[in-house]
């Protein structure tokens, strides 16, 4: 593959990862830990993700369960998972802190599958962007580079090729994120 294209395939590989970071911050009525990614609490002054903090883990389907190293993190946990828009309230003894997830509603699950969607036309529109910089760039070089029209229209080619690639790919991504919230 020419270099040329590998910057664009790397920016759609990003905007990949980028969907399916977002889609595991979707909760499909199972408990995920990866919902706690966003998540912030104040350790000794800096704000620090979680998973830095505590263990956290999944003993049933539907409850995480997060027990901190030191037993004053568990107020500040919770005020984080208080704070933040997870909709959960958290339960504690002291020493752990569980989150139970509740039963999804169909109406929330409708909602949820509709996010999903409009998360994946995002990421196309974004990958879509990334070709039509890829081919204002390729029309440039044909003003300051000595490089033939017809390589120009290879490289165009070749980057329509890639972006047909990853449209699909979200679209996999979309369809499959999905089947799962709507899966009761």
């Amino acid at each position: 593959m020419d270099e040329r294209l590998n910057i664009y395939e790397e920016k759609m590989q990003k905007t990949m990862n980028n969907l399916s970071e977002e889609y595991g911050g979707i909760r499909a009525g199972r408990a995920n830990p990866h919902v706690l990614d966003k998540l912030r609490v104040d350790y000794y002054g800096t704000p620090t993700p979680i998973q830095q903090v505590a263990n956290v883990n999944v003993p049933e389907p539907r409850m995480i369960q997060i027990q901190p190293w030191e037993a004053s993190m568990v107020k500040e946990i919770e005020k984080a998972i208080m704070t933040s828009d997870l909709g959960i309230n958290p339960t504690n003894d002291g020493k752990v802190i569980r989150l139970v997830f509740p039963e999804l509603t169909e109406e929330r699950r409708k909602d949820l599958a509709k996010d999903v969607k409009k998360k994946g036309e995002n990421a196309k529109v974004a990958i879509r962007n990334i070709r039509r910089d890829g081919n204002d760039a390729f029309k440039k070089l044909s003003k300051t580079e000595d490089i033939s029209e017809d390589e120009i229209k290879d490289l165009e080619d070749s980057l329509q090729k890639l972006t047909d690639k990853y449209i699909a790919n979200v679209d996999k991504a979309v369809e499959e994120k999905t089947k799962e919230i709507l899966t009761v």
